[in-house]
């Protein structure tokens, strides 16, 4: 990013209470990111599917960027948008009544702030360890995602099922393969927020245990396997598509339960770039009729 970076990193969270035993059997150490995994960083994320790197950004950077993020939200309400480049926007409700954007795509296009932020040089050693031929495709796919999820009436991104990405593979016709979801903090994550759970190693898993372990985005039961990642602003989380994962509900309610999370658009292959004119993918429809 091109701010500078005299902030101070954002605190770790403190433990918490009634973490799920994946969290005792796995010890996730405070990583942080350099010019490169070292190969202790790249063995944790080959061998559990998932890392966490601590203080990526500092807290006015992050404040920075949310402030733009509610910007674009704003924004993109106000014009009464439903559909980016084809990709629905997903919306919750407050209790005055305004909306507000609970899944955001393609959110670079329309802030310089976050455009510099994926141009961040620090973003070339998750390239590289992604594998040979990976860029950052800010207007292909879903562009730059924020996800932004509360608990409380009139909300419709409290949670989300069991799932893996290799789905969205196959309905774009495209064979399953590795791919590394980099998500960014916006907000504190601590337990009481929900967040993401993921069954650890389960990247390993072969096509029929991809298509069959989990009913898709309709399961919600917690997996005795699962692994609570937790996470401050201003940290960066990056876990294999192929890994199956969820997110919980959070046990706090209202501003106490917001965490939002920006994830980096990595992409490979040929250059498939999106417009206004594109079509709306099946993978949406799917996602829709499990409530989402």
């Amino acid at each position: 990013m091109t701010a500078p970076r005299d902030t101070q990193p954002a605190a770790a969270t403190p433990a918490s209470a009634g973490l799920p035993p994946a969290n005792h059997r796995i010890r996730l150490p405070d990583f942080e990111l350099g010019g490169a995994l070292t190969a202790e960083q790249r063995g944790f994320l080959d061998e559990h599917g998932f890392i966490r790197f601590r203080g990526f950004e500092g807290r006015g950077a992050v404040r920075s960027l949310v402030e733009e993020v509610e910007a674009v939200d704003r924004r993109l309400v106000g014009e009464g948008r439903a559909h980016i480049n084809g990709v629905p926007l997903l919306f919750g409700t407050r209790k005055d009544g305004s909306r507000y954007i609970q899944r955001m795509v393609f959110a670079s296009l329309f802030g310089e702030r976050l455009r510099a932020f994926l141009r961040d040089p620090r973003f070339g050693a998750i390239l590289d360890v992604a594998g040979p031929g990976y860029r950052i495709g800010a207007r292909e796919r879903d562009g730059l995602v924020v996800n932004h999820y509360r608990n409380e009436e009139g909300s419709t991104h409290r949670r989300l099922g069991w799932h893996t990405d290799s789905l969205r593979d196959l309905f774009y016709l495209e064979k399953p393969r590795r791919y590394l979801n980099v998500g960014f903090y916006l907000d504190d994550s601590p337990l009481s927020k929900g967040g993401v759970r993921l069954i650890p190693s389960s990247h390993r898993q072969g096509l029929f245990e991809m298509m069959t372990r989990k009913a898709y985005f309709l399961d919600h039961r917690p997996d005795p396997d699962e692994f609570a990642l937790e996470a401050a602003a201003g940290d960066l989380t990056i876990h294999d598509g192929r890994i199956w994962h969820r997110v919980a509900q959070a046990t706090a309610t209202g501003d106490a339960s917001q965490r939002r999370v920006m994830y980096l658009p990595l992409m490979s292959g040929p250059l498939k770039e999106k417009h206004e004119g594109s079509p709306t993918p099946l993978y949406f429809r799917l996602k829709r009729l499990a409530g989402y």
